[in-house]
């Protein structure tokens, strides 16, 4: 067979045939790799097979580091908040951010809603619209009786449909409609419900008013059925507030001044999209970290949250900030569609580990917690940007990995630590440091980039 030849069947293979198949074709040191790949391995045999039923065609794990935030007080309730993220700042700004609001009252949070969304998208090509409103209208019952036995388990734990419209969207498609169907599937992020009854509803429809016949209208073409992850009603807000007296400790500007230079600095990114795609950023980096911890999709959390950022036709800031009659405040209000049960929350195990050290919030505290981690991640943020600028803390913490891909010694790394105390690091300077204590030229240097 030829190198890189494309294969059939693939993910019917045994996973060491997979493997055989993959270093033999893609890679140049088949040991090497393999040592790799099997040494990624979870030591229980059980536990990797549950990793590699997660997905398809698994050959290993990949591994990101578990790290956690304490001493963040949240409604008056302390929690160390678990974060999974490769990012060698995040955990440490989010600390350090719990440990700043931990004596000014902590954070405040509110679920606002807890509504999501899912759509029937069909074709229609008649004229007569009333005549097909007056048709939905009269027979919206059957969505709900007709989905009865998907919504009966969701409905006795308080949730289900809320409310089913019909929305004529022919101005921006010809033909194009759509059925709006508004969730609250509790406790669970709700896809694969939401999906099964919009399926149902497409199905009901469309026989409807295919059996309209006498009435001479055109058929429905169902072009699919599937879930929003655009959830802008279902929203949590976070806050923190403190007299502006007691806002600044050590920044080495005024009061006042660090109060009014914060506020200017997100509206800065309230007005500018360059700036505020990396101010959001930010804040994504404390919630995708805790959203991967506990289980949940932060792809979908990812783009729900950008599209609720240009909500109003303008990409802008997440959060807000005033300073006002001697107070300062800085909040986020942002849609967060997230369970607490089904998927992988309570098959793989540091993510059953993530929500017991959170208590096992249910879906609307698990919210309130995202939120609070996005808010420190982005006070962190602005605070070091307005002050002593972002490099400082973030090449102290990136340190190491330099450290590492030089393969400095474990002495040496705590030397060049203390070295760096008092001093700003960069790549150069790092480099410069380790070949002087290794007594070595850097135009000799190899650095590891296997």
């Amino acid at each position: 067979m030829m190198k890189n030849e494309p294969i059939k069947g693939f993910s019917k293979y045994t996973k060491e045939a997979k493997i055989e198949w993959l270093i033999e074709n893609y890679t140049n040191q088949p040991n090497e790799s393999r040592q790799m790949i099997e040494g990624y391995w979870h030591a229980q045999p059980e536990v990797q097979k549950l990793h590699d039923e997660f997905i398809e065609n698994t050959i290993s794990n990949f591994y990101m580091p578990f790290g956690v935030a304490p001493n963040f007080l949240i409604n008056n309730k302390m929690y160390a908040i678990p974060m999974a993220i490769e990012e060698s700042s995040v955990v440490a700004a989010a600390s350090k951010s719990a440990n700043f609001w931990l004596d000014r009252g902590g954070f405040k949070t509110e679920v606002i809603g807890m509504v999501k969304v899912g759509h029937v998208h069909f074709l229609w090509e008649g004229t007569n619209v009333d005549w097909l409103t007056e048709l939905f209208d009269s027979n919206k019952h059957l969505f709900y009786t007709h989905t009865d036995d998907i919504t009966k388990n969701m409905r006795i734990r308080g949730g289900g449909i809320q409310d089913i419209s019909l929305l004529d969207k022919t101005e921006f498609e010809p033909g194009y409609y759509q059925i709006e169907v508004k969730f609250d599937t509790r406790d669970s992020m709700g896809a694969n419900f939401i999906n099964s009854c919009l399926e149902e509803i497409a199905k009901t429809w469309k026989q409807l008013v295919d059996e309209c016949e006498a009435a001479d209208q055109p058929d429905v073409t169902i072009v699919m059925s599937i879930l929003s992850n655009f959830t802008p009603e279902c929203l949590v807000r976070a806050e923190v507030s403190c007299s502006i007296e007691d806002i600044n400790e050590g920044s080495g500007i005024g009061n006042q001044e660090f109060a009014d230079k914060f506020c200017r600095a997100i509206r800065i990114a309230s007005i500018e999209p360059y700036r505020a795609v990396t101010h959001n950023k930010g804040i994504m980096n404390g919630i995708d970290a805790v959203i991967i911890a506990t289980g949940n999709d932060f792809r979908a959390t990812e783009a729900c949250a950008h599209a609720y950022a240009a909500k109003d036709g303008r990409y802008s800031s997440l959060t807000h900030a005033s300073a006002e009659d001697g107070i300062f405040k800085f909040w986020i209000e942002i849609p967060l569609s997230i369970g607490t049960v089904g998927g992988i929350t309570s098959l793989h195990p540091m993510v059953k580990f993530a929500h017991e050290l959170l208590g096992y919030p249910n879906a609307s505290g698990l919210m309130e917690i995202v939120a609070v981690a996005g808010l420190a991640q982005n006070f962190s943020a602005v605070r070091s940007l307005i002050t002593s600028g972002i490099q400082k803390g973030h090449m102290k913490m990136h340190l190491l990995n330099i450290l590492n891909q030089l393969e400095a010694t474990d002495a040496e790394k705590i030397e060049i630590v203390n070295y760096f105390k008092d001093k700003v690091v960069s790549f150069s300077n790092a480099v410069e440091i380790f070949c002087k204590i290794r007594g070595i030229s850097a135009d000799s240097l190899v650095i590891n980039k296997k």
